[in-house]
């Protein structure tokens, strides 16, 4: 358990020229389809190599999605319904999805049917459920109610792995929310943060923080689904998911988690994460559960906002006016709440990228 604070390696020039050699999709002379996106029932039994994404089409589990095929694993996406399955057809033939041909299934499923969800799982040795929500509507953002709907996700996603015999190891996306927002009256000073760390659900209610309070149910449940089944489950906390475009892709759960935005840039606790090392943080945590090495919870990020440029920089990738993000605060570095004292997955995650990029 720790924390997983990606390094700032540069592998985009080599990952771009593994992107390209994985993205041989060839187009159906018959009727102008892709065979990317295979059937559920034609996707080969390799179970050791075969995962399932749910949520597979939203901007972080779309680039899971990509990261794992990277690494070599045939990847079974998730969606609740026909228009992910034509958004990600879209993706593909845009060219967004680096998918070989049959190594990309697509199943539907609803979050509320245990049954579906298992159906869903089998064959599979580990499940990432990412945990992405988003306003049915596209308009009142991030609910109340949708927070009590993720935490019921959560449990029957969880009950469904323990229920599938195929299923070995599971990885929730949870959310640095999930993690910083508690009552420090009683401190002169900010606490440091760590994987030990658990938000105050009524401090999230009182404050309206539905996204917070939506996190923090989901990976509650899970961890206590986990203990009741014996189910093999890690999950990752991570800052502000950012990326191309992450705003627009995204805008749900980004406007969702900058709710109390202020608070946290004045406690130094402001902190984002790239999409693809958030993606390649799962993949490497995943590989490491099946020698045991990774377990419990990880925090993942891998920047901080403590100054008003840095501020600034965010707020006009967003498109939203800086004292959203500052306030009125001065310009001067804020300290660090988080504990380094645990860089085990950083270090599992060089290990992984020289593996993939036949890096000496």
């Amino acid at each position: 358990m720790g924390i997983a604070r990606t390094h700032d390696e540069d592998y985009e020039t080599t990952e771009f020229k593994t992107l390209v050699a994985l993205a041989a999709m060839e187009r159906r002379k018959d009727n102008g389809e892709f065979k990317g996106l295979t059937s559920h029932s034609s996707i080969v039994d390799l179970q050791d190599k075969l995962v399932c994404v749910t949520s597979g089409a939203s901007f972080f589990g779309f680039a899971l999605v990509n990261r794992l095929l990277l690494h070599g694993y045939f990847v079974r996406v998730l969606v609740a319904n026909q228009e992910d399955v034509e958004k990600l057809r879209e993706m593909e033939i845009s060219g967004e999805m680096m998918g070989c041909k049959s190594k990309i299934s697509v199943v539907m499923a609803k979050s509320n049917e245990i049954q579906g969800l298992m159906e869903a799982f089998d064959g599979c040795c580990g499940v990432f459920h990412t945990s992405s929500f988003a306003d049915p509507a596209g308009l009142s953002g991030y609910s109340k109610s949708m927070a009590e709907m993720e935490g019921k996700a959560s449990e029957n996603v969880m009950k469904a792995c323990a229920r599938t015999p195929s299923v070995k190891h599971c990885v929730l996306t949870s959310s640095l929310l999930a993690c910083i927002w508690r009552d420090n009256t009683q401190y002169e000073f900010p606490p440091l943060v760590n994987h030990n760390c658990w938000s105050n659900e009524s401090l999230c209610v009182d404050k309206k923080l539905w996204y917070a309070l939506g996190k923090l149910k989901a990976e509650k449940v899970a961890w206590k689904i986990a203990e009741e089944m014996s189910l093999n489950l890690t999950t990752i906390c991570p800052g502000l998911i950012t990326g191309h475009e992450f705003s627009y892709r995204n805008p749900t759960a980004t406007i969702a988690y900058l709710k109390g935005a202020q608070e946290m840039y004045a406690n130094g606790l402001l902190a984002t994460v790239d999409v693809r090392r958030l993606a390649e943080a799962h993949v490497s945590v995943f590989e490491a559960m099946k020698t045991t090495t990774a377990f419990g919870r990880y925090i993942c990020f891998d920047r901080i906002i403590q100054c008003e440029d840095e501020a600034e920089k965010l707020a006009d990738e967003i498109g939203i006016p800086r004292n959203k993000i500052s306030g009125n605060s001065s310009d001067y570095v804020f300290p660090n709440c988080f504990e380094l004292s645990n860089k085990k997955l950083a270090n599992l995650m060089s290990r992984t990228l020289r593996s993939c990029y036949g890096e000496s």
